[in-house]
């Protein structure tokens, strides 16, 4: 490693953040119009997707921990985009759902997504964005042993 590299160029970790952190921005941009930022927007979307989800469900499909997702949600729920609501069967598990509100916000949200996909896709190319997804999930989904290891 040189003086005049960036770390990104060597370390796996500081490429994925630096990228996450543009492909953010690029996303925050067009999706922002909505009134959503793009975090949000895929929370609602994992929302949409599952139903009603139990917060263990989505925390864990979004590789999240249950703090963080009740942080997330917390401004959905203020807005009334999401509500919470009890289990059927078992009143302690909390299942998230978009409001009727959530949903007209979360649709128009979608068409200001589906123009930002198209355009990284026409910048990147198609092929190589459907690979490079394809690449994330599998690395999203391997257990790489994080645990702290212990001392020797």
């Amino acid at each position: 490693m040189t003086k005049d590299d960036g770390i990104w160029n060597h370390c796996t970790n500081s490429a994925i953040r630096r990228t996450a952190r543009r492909l953010g921005q690029f996303y925050d941009e067009i999706i922002s119009q909505s009134g959503l930022k793009s975090t949000q927007f895929s929370l609602m979307s994992q929302i949409s997707l599952s139903g009603e989800p139990s917060l263990k469900t989505l925390a864990d499909a979004l590789i999240m921990d249950l703090s963080a997702l009740g942080h997330t949600l917390k401004p959905l729920i203020r807005d009334g985009l999401v509500e919470l609501v009890a289990d059927d069967k078992d009143r302690r598990v909390k299942r998230a759902r978009l409001t009727a509100v959530g949903q007209k916000k979360h649709a128009t949200a979608l068409a200001m997504w589906r123009d930002a996909q198209g355009r990284f896709d026409q910048t990147f190319g198609s092929e190589e964005s459907a690979r490079l997804r394809q690449t994330l999930a599998a690395i999203s989904s391997m257990d790489l042993g994080a645990k702290t290891q212990p001392e020797k």
